[in-house]
């Protein structure tokens, strides 16, 4: 697990003030470029999931590097994904929230249909950090009367509490900052 954790760790960039002044930006588009590093993020992935939740239905990734390591870790675990994007991306009936990111305001959408109430749902997303995104997709998801059982990032900054937001949902970080 340290070799993997350590892989992962060495393809993460930092770009100061971007996108706006005092952000530190953590790229973890260098984890998708090495083969090895995104097969051992999903490894680690499909790990944890498969011992603390074993019943997970479905996986719910959030626009748009959630698209990015969800799909990869449904088909390991052999359950579904649904997507939740940026609102006005999705066709059909859909629900929002409005939430607030570290610098800027926003919302969050999925179709009505993406999830059955009682499914049991992980959500995943490369970055965790004031946790207004991963607080949003919560809401959503028991919108429709399903149960979250936890967040998966890849990344997480912890210096900024996003994991305070989201209360009592569990939160599955590789790497902290």
């Amino acid at each position: 697990m340290a070799e993997k954790l350590d892989l992962i760790s060495k393809c993460i960039r930092t770009f100061p003030d971007f996108p706006t002044k005092g952000i530190a930006f953590k790229d973890i588009f260098p984890v998708l470029k090495d083969p090895k590093a995104l097969a051992a993020v999903t490894d680690l992935f499909e790990e944890h999931v498969r011992r603390a939740y074993p019943q997970v239905d479905l996986i719910v990734g959030l626009d748009a590097r959630g698209f990015l390591f969800g799909p990869l870790l449904a088909q390991r675990l052999g359950v579904g994904f649904a997507p939740i994007r940026k609102k006005g991306k999705l066709p059909g009936p859909t629900l929002s929230v409005a939430y607030s990111l570290e610098y800027a305001k926003a919302d969050a959408e999925m179709q009505e249909d993406a999830v059955s109430a009682g499914q049991k749902v992980l959500i995943i997303d490369d970055l965790l950090a004031t946790g207004g995104t991963l607080y949003a997709a919560c809401e959503l998801i028991k919108q429709q009367k399903a149960e979250v059982l936890g967040c998966l990032v890849v990344v997480e900054l912890k210096y900024l509490n996003g994991s305070e937001k989201l209360q009592s949902t569990p939160v599955f970080s590789l790497i902290q900052y």
